[in-house]
């Protein structure tokens, strides 16, 4: 089963032929990239680049970067398009007019139809615009001629008697054609048939073009006829045949003399006018669809409208790609050119490109690692061995398994060291055959070899790291010592690669560049590298080196003190395989770059001259977008609300650069760079002011444009701007009104506080004094009454002792009536009338109406018993109140005992203390 799978694939390969050309890169796009229908019937592109395509749903502009598709009010399929001045001229399904530019950049539709007098359209649709002279634009379609006059805004209408395919003008005349091949020269409003039309009588004519001053014709399906001296002749050339095949549909001259073809069946046919050469441009190599609608050239570039699709196609490259569209190739790793003959190791085998195609070299299945040219012969590193090759015989050599690289070894002529799957393979040519041995002593794989000096290399292989290796000055073949560097402080070891540059052991590994000291035997950083970290080496010689961008698959080439090109084609950077990316010299200044399916060839002198003289175009401004509203940046400056434009969206393109980005530096308020890929650009948050801002182009090799320039502001805020403002002011003298009016209310309350406090302090220690003085005035008056209180009550206790000692020796008294008259007086001192006025007076003044509140409760008291209830009051005991009432303690205790009775106090209530409440 194996052997009949390599039959099976020599055989296939045997068969591929015009799929393996060297031809430009195609940039195919799919209707998911541009949102439109599948069919592109017509191309017109503008000075700048911009593309307009008649599209089946409508008007498809492109500026480059972005897509836009235009509806016609009718939603009909748009046929035709041309630009000419300022408008876009359309044709659809009973209708035709233009569009133009409004101020915010949009495409806007005016029909012309209304101009039409006396006709009526039978299902007619419009094919095809062209402009006639300065006054006059035609459309046609397969039975009317439209002329449109536009300063006159008038429409003449020319119906021929036959179906009109297609028209042209030549030396100022309009010539049209048919569908059965006869020619008209339209003079005025009439039709005159060519003479020469008989020639191409029933040939269906699809196109017609000026090709070297002469009218060419296309016809659909008996090839292209001149027009010379009158007569109409078949175009003698074996494309012609090619042509009738497939069914021409399309054709256009170049700017340079070449003619492009487009084909119903095969694609696109373009013929070199100088070296009568085609290559040809199909579904096999790259083109997304075989029908080929519409053609449009701009720059070198060819534009093309498929039946399902678009397609670019460079028509002057310095890049030329070899693509195998089978799967058969598969990746290649390695090329080579022997004895003129071109061959490619890729994973399936070896192959060998010749003009009739790939040819598969029996045998050779399996993975290729390395062809070399080495002492005449080819050798190829395999997966099963070291193989010679020979025309197309696959000769084993060794049989050391994964022969990655050959190394030939310093100062050793005819010597080489292979690096395998098991360690190191010793060749040496000797006559027509190779010595080969197996180095002792070293079983590692390995993928780099790299020479230090005549008996030391290192070696490193991506997953095994890399060693410094001691070969036997006395024989080579034998490994004396090998030196690892697996210790953490020294670089990884996972996908290392090692070089020998300026006789330094150079060492990149996660995207750092090192260098072996042999000084002091340590590894270090490479400082002259340091810019090319993240970069890979693909190829180097004395004055030059080629790096990869591990992340852009961008190619650069620098002497180390200035870069001189950059590659950065997108095929290239799609293809490229990070498994087998390599630059190989092929020719004088051309290189070969290996593919996922196939490869690249650089012509390094066109490229350069190409990156030397091409003038990179200057960015349109497209649009400025706020979330809310779209602004024409043409205008002389854009004055935004400061809301919406906390994300602003720029649009810029460059349409006649078919592969750039963009670099803008933003000036005012703030100031920064930036870079966009796409010529989208979003700045977001920009505080409010004037800013400046410029873009620029990055065309072929980083060749930057003159910048595009336009001014915009962004408003203050709401609450920043002048209405704003003068509300805050007023809001501001309205608050420092309130503030010192609550001030001078709050100083006033604050005085009326202080003031009632002060009054209220007064006041009390005006109380205070009052109270203080009317304590002391109770004080003197309690003393008052006390003393007088004492003094009665002195004067009563002698009164009664004199009394009680008359009493006592009244037998004494020969004369009773002086003694009752002593008695008597006595009586009278001791109830004298003004003491009780006495003690009444100071009594009153501590207690004023103390009489009157017992009296009107108890009315029954008399004045013996308010005297006691007076004394009572002042807490004196019945012995302190008994001389005061001239009676004896006993007379007093019975008095109280009486008085408790009047008052209608029971025994639990003591008679002083209710009293003393009253």
């Amino acid at each position: 089963m194996r052997n009949l799978f390599y039959c099976l694939l020599v055989i296939l390969c045997h068969t591929i032929t015009f799929g393996q050309q060297l031809l430009p890169p195609i940039f195919n796009y799919t209707t998911y990239e541009y949102k439109a229908g599948s069919k592109n019937w017509d191309i017109t592109i503008a000075k700048d680049g911009e593309l307009y395509i008649a599209n089946n749903r409508g008007l498809l502009f492109f500026n480059g970067e972005s897509w836009q598709l235009y509806k016609l009010p009718n939603n009909t399929i748009i046929r035709s398009i041309t630009k000419i001045g300022n408008r876009i001229y359309t044709g659809s399904y009973e209708e035709f007019g233009y569009w133009v530019k409004n101020n915010i950049g949009q495409l806007q539709y005016k029909s012309l139809t209304h101009l039409i007098r006396d006709h009526t359209f039978t299902s007619e649709e419009f094919w095809e615009i062209i402009p006639i002279n300065d006054k006059q634009i035609a459309f046609r379609s397969f039975s009317t001629i439209y002329i449109y006059e536009p300063e006159q805004q008038k429409i003449q209408v020319i119906t021929p008697t036959q179906v009109i395919s297609d028209f042209i003008v030549f030396k100022e005349q309009l010539i049209v054609a048919t569908g059965t091949g006869t020619l008209y020269l339209l003079s005025g409003d009439k039709l005159t048939t060519l003479p020469y039309s008989s020639v191409l009588k029933n040939n269906a004519i699809t196109d017609m073009a000026i090709w070297n001053n002469k009218l060419f014709i296309g016809t659909k399906l008996n090839g292209c006829f001149t027009i010379e001296n009158g007569k109409a002749l078949a175009w003698k050339t074996a494309l012609n045949t090619e042509l009738k095949a497939h069914q021409l549909n399309k054709l256009k001259v170049l700017d340079n003399g070449d003619i492009a073809f487009g084909t119903i069946k095969n694609g696109l046919y373009l013929y070199q006018a100088k070296t009568g050469s085609t290559a040809i441009y199909n579904k096999a190599t790259g083109l997304q669809n075989n029908t080929v609608l519409s053609m449009h050239p701009f720059k070198n570039q060819l534009w093309i409208g498929l039946d399902n699709g678009l397609a670019r196609l460079n028509l002057n490259p310095a890049t030329t790609y070899f693509t195998d569209t089978t799967g058969s190739l598969g990746m290649v790793y390695d090329i080579a050119k022997h004895d003129n003959i071109q061959y490619l190791g890729s994973n399936t085998g070896v192959f060998k490109v010749e003009n009739e195609g790939l040819t598969f070299i029996e045998g050779s299945q399996g993975h290729v690692w390395d062809l070399s040219v080495i002492e005449g012969d080819l050798l190829c590193g395999h997966n099963t061995g070291t193989y010679k090759i020979t025309d197309s015989n696959f000769e084993l050599i060794s049989p050391h398994s994964g022969g990655y690289t050959f190394v030939k070894q310093p100062n050793r002529p005819k010597t080489y060291l292979q690096g395998t799957y098991t360690g190191l393979v010793w060749f040496e040519k000797k006559g027509m055959d190779w010595e080969i041995h197996k180095l002792e002593g070293y079983t590692t794989p390995v993928k780099q070899i790299c020479f230090e000096t005549d008996h030391i290399l290192w070696t490193a292989h991506p997953y095994k790291g890399y060693h410094r290796v001691h070969l036997n000055p006395k024989n080579k073949r034998i490994v004396d010592s090998i030196q690892s560097f697996d210790s953490e402080e020294n670089p990884s070891g996972y996908n290392v690669k090692i070089f020998n540059i300026k006789n330094q052991i150079t060492i990149n590994t996660d995207g750092k560049w090192y260098r072996f000291n042999p000084i002091n035997n340590q590894i270090e950083n490479f400082a002259e590298f340091e810019p090319y970290e993240n970069k890979e080496l693909l190829y180097y010689d004395h004055s030059s080196y080629w790096f990869v961008n591990n992340e852009t698959h961008r190619i650069l080439k620098t002497n180390l003190a200035s870069d001189s090109l950059l590659i950065d084609e997108l095929p290239i950077r799609q293809r490229l395989s990070s498994d087998s990316q390599n630059l190989i010299p092929y020719s004088n200044n051309t290189y070969a770059i290996p593919l996922n399916d196939g490869f690249a060839l650089i012509e390094e002198t066109k490229l350069l001259a190409q990156q030397g003289k091409a003038e990179v175009q200057k960015p349109k401004l497209i649009s400025l977008n706020t979330s809310t509203t779209n602004y024409n940046p043409i205008a002389n400056k854009v004055n935004l609300p400061f809301a919406p434009s906390r994300e602003l969206e720029l649009k810029v393109a460059a349409p006649a650069e078919t592969d750039c980005s963009y670099t803008y530096q933003i000036e005012g308020s703030t100031s920064f760079n930036g870079f966009s890929e796409t010529g989208f650009i979003s700045l977001s948050n920009l505080p409010y002011g004037s800013y400046t801002c410029k873009v620029f182009t990055m065309g072929m090799g980083n060749k930057q444009s003159e910048p595009v320039q336009f001014s915009f502001s962004i408003k203050p805020p709401w609450y920043l701007s002048w209405y704003s403002l003068i509300g805050y002011l007023l809001l501001l003298g309205l608050t420092v009104f309130i503030i010192r009016l609550y001030n001078r209310r709050k100083l006033y309350k604050r005085k009326t506080e202080l003031e009632l406090q002060m009054q209220q302090e007064q006041k009390e220690q005006l109380a205070k004094i009052e109270r203080e003085e009317l304590a002391k005035q109770v004080k003197i008056k309690q003393n008052e009454l006390t003393n007088t209180t004492l003094n009665i009550a002195k004067k009563n206790e002698i009164m009664l002792e004199m009394k009680n000692l008359l009493l006592m020796n009244k037998e004494k008294f020969s004369n009773s009536k002086r003694y009752q008259s002593y008695i008597k007086k006595l009586d009278q001192s001791i109830e004298d009338a003004d003491d009780w006025n006495k003690f009444e007076f100071h009594f009153n003044e501590l207690h004023d109406d103390f009489f009157e509140k017992l009296l009107k409760e108890y009315p029954s008291l008399t004045p013996k018993d308010l005297r006691l209830c007076a004394y009572l009051k002042m807490n004196l005991t019945s012995k302190e109140i008994a001389p005061l009432m001239g009676i004896s303690v006993r007379g007093v205790e019975i008095h109280r005992y009486r008085l408790r009775k009047k008052l209608n106090l029971d025994s639990s209530e003591n008679l002083s203390n209710f009293l003393i409440t009253i």
